[in-house]
């Protein structure tokens, strides 16, 4: 019995530590946010009361429900950062730019604190950020002594105290159970109720001598008993602290947050309304869009035999099951973006975190950097936002570092001092483009080119144009720079964002005008579950092309394809474009048709065209990725069906260029 008590205790607190990291993430995002917005009204005696009272119900938040995992670094740290701009509110203290980094250092120790909870590593010493948030404040707060005094004529003002404001300490216990959680009633809802009517000072957990789990909280409020009362029959029961130990209130307890009766009442009325907000964990959606997917096979099976048995029906019967099939083909279609727009997710949770770096690195280099956000509601599938931070930090962090002049070289050339980066995003049909662009220096194609020569990847004749440029940047190990720093060397890690960019199904591109600056640009599919692909057959296989990855499809006659170098090359838009067939590259047999299908992919010097038989359509596919290394082949993303129980491969474009760059296929006898 013991033994199940104990997994029962141990299942749910991983489930509350799930609901934890969740509202975690959910308040940090707004505490970056705010915390630069904090900053621009720093020096101002009189600060937006709004934005003061967000953050600090983010950190309050913070510090409440780490406090009920056990995180204490977490619970300090939230709780000093608190403190302070409690002082703030309170016009204790006057903000200071130095308060403003000390506030931002905190929230990123916080960050690692909880991060390093998740991943189960060893916690980070908060010693030195707490230090630093305590000497800010009692410095910010002479500052404030100092102006306070010159206003009021040195006059004593006598503080409220907390007997006065009618102000009381609960000891409140709260006891779970699966008949309050049906009816919304949970540790976060109550927790949420206390948080409206005062300050929660601590929230412990512990196993009852039954094996139930309760939680033990202590709140410090000025509300009357009354407010109490309903609560009782959810299992909450209240102890006034101050009366059962003769008016003492452990040490622990802190400075209340005072809220007026009146306001803690309607703030309770809206917290106790019903939500319209549901937390999902992302593998159940993985899950979903994975029986999508099924549903998706099953409907493509079902059209093959409609198929099979047209020419057995009347007209009329054959037009009623069309009806009905396309209406059923709708509805799935429907159903699966109604699924992708849950997974989806607003760009901003990356560009908001991009604001930190620019900030930090322009101080560090001395560079005055406006930032610009466009498209900040641009949503992308959760699962594409967490691959693509690290190469969009490469990017900001190599822009900021070294495609920016110092202010006096901008000026020499006509620009403004301060420098402008720009991120923007934006959905174009089955795709999201992500720009990132800054009117630095730009790159500089003729180091670029000296040190592609002096490792031996050009020779002295190759043009180095953008796509050339970008080709030799996302060489892996490539850097113009002799040492490494901070930010990265403009090169330094650029094979990192290629890679990362190709593995997701889409593209990167590279603008770059001397003096003028740099642009790069990112395409990427909305999702990687379910794709639009156009089916092309060769030799009689069958192969499907993700059309995210497909510039144009084309027909060429047989008689047209050129032979340069022993490679076949194409008339192309007013110049060349290299062709390879595809059934070479599988080493198939090479029909002779008179016309062939070429599909164009890549951009500029990296352009290329993919020769097959025929195109047979556009299809919705389920894309199924092949884990086994044995079978994994350069050129093949993964696999799918198409309802008719053969394998159909989903061909891998950028790995179709490589495999034609190292083959070197040789053109037509």
């Amino acid at each position: 019995m013991a033994d199940s008590n104990s997994d029962s205790t141990s299942e749910f607190f991983a489930q509350f530590l799930d609901e934890y990291y969740a509202e975690c993430d959910e308040h940090l995002i707004l505490l970056r946010r705010n915390l630069l917005a904090l900053e621009t009204r720093a020096g101002q005696p009189q600060l937006d009361r709004a934005l003061l009272d967000e953050l600090f119900r983010s950190f309050h938040t913070i510090k409440g429900v780490s406090g009920m995992v056990g995180l204490s670094s977490a619970e300090e740290l939230a709780h000093q950062m608190e403190s302070y701009l409690r002082d703030l509110r309170q016009g204790e203290v006057v903000l200071s730019l130095n308060g403003v980094e000390a506030l931002i250092s905190g929230l990123a120790m916080l960050e690692q604190v909880i991060n390093a909870r998740r991943n189960e590593s060893q916690l980070p010493r908060i010693d030195q950020v707490i230090e630093q948030l305590q000497a800010i404040a009692a410095s910010d707060s002479k500052v404030a002594n100092n102006v306070d005094t010159k206003s009021r004529g040195d006059e004593p003002v006598k503080q409220a105290s907390a007997e006065d404001l009618g102000v009381r300490t609960w000891s409140v216990e709260f006891v779970p159970s699966g008949e309050l959680a049906e009816r919304g009633v949970n540790i976060g809802s109550v927790r949420q109720r206390l948080m409206s009517l005062g300050d929660v000072v601590s929230v412990t957990p512990h196993v009852r001598e039954r094996g139930e789990i309760a939680f033990h909280f202590v709140i410090v409020t000025s509300a009357p008993e009354s407010v109490f009362t309903d609560w009782r029959q959810d299992n909450l029961t209240f102890t006034l602290m101050n009366e059962a130990s003769g008016g003492e209130v452990s040490e622990d307890t802190r400075e209340p947050l005072i809220i007026e009766p009146e306001t803690a009442e309607a703030t309770v009325n809206t917290l106790l309304s019903p939500s319209n907000v549901v937390r999902v964990d992302l593998a159940r959606l993985d899950e979903l869009m994975r029986m999508i997917g099924e549903l998706v096979i099953s409907r493509a099976r079902l059209q093959e035999q409609l198929l099979n048995v047209k020419g057995k029906l009347s007209a009329i019967e054959w037009r009623s099951l069309s009806e009905a099939s396309l209406a059923i083909d709708r509805q799935l279609r429907d159903l699966r973006h109604g699924v992708m727009r849950v997974r989806m997710v607003p760009v901003s949770d990356i560009f908001d975190r991009m604001q930190f770096i620019v900030r930090d690195l322009a101080r560090e280099n001395s560079r005055k950097i406006k930032i610009e956000l466009i498209g900040r509601e641009t949503e992308i599938d959760k699962y594409l936002v967490e691959r693509m931070l690290p190469p969009l930090m490469h990017l900001v962090r190599n822009a900021v570092t070294h495609g920016f002049e110092a202010d006096r070289e901008r000026l020499a050339h006509g620009k403004t001092a301060e420098g402008t980066l720009k991120l923007q995003a934006a959905t174009i049909g089955e795709s999201v483009v992500i720009e990132i662009a800054d009117d630095g220096r730009g790159i500089d194609r003729e180091r670029v080119a000296a040190r592609a020569k002096q490792r031996g990847l050009i020779d002295s004749d190759t043009t180095v144009d953008n796509a050339k440029l970008l080709e030799l940047i996302c060489s892996p190990g490539f850097s113009t720079r002799d040492e490494t720093d901070r930010g990265s060397g403009r090169g330094v890690g650029m094979d990192v964002v290629s890679k990362t960019v190709e593995e997701l199904g889409g593209t990167l591109a590279l603008e770059t005008e001397t003096g003028k600056g740099t642009r790069f640009t990112i395409k990427l599919p909305l999702t990687l579950a379910i794709a639009e692909a156009i089916i092309v057959s060769v030799n009689g296989q069958k192969f499907a092309v993700p059309q995210s990855a497909l510039r144009e499809v084309i027909e060429v006659e047989t008689s047209s394809i050129k032979i340069l170098e022993n490679n076949e090359i194409i008339s192309y838009r007013g110049g060349v474009l290299p062709l390879v067939r595809l059934a070479r590259l599988f080493d198939m047999k090479d029909n002779r048709e008179p016309k062939v299908h070429v599909f164009v992919v890549g951009e500029g010097a990296n352009a290329m065209g993919v020769a097959v038989d025929r195109i047979l359509g556009q299809r919705e596919i389920v894309v199924r990725g092949i884990g086994d290394p044995l079978v994994q082949v350069s050129g093949v993303a993964g696999a799918t069906d198409l309802g008719d129980d053969r394998v159909v491969l989903i061909l891998d474009v950028a790995g179709l260029r490589e495999s034609h760059v190292a083959r070197n296929s040789p053109g037509i006898d």
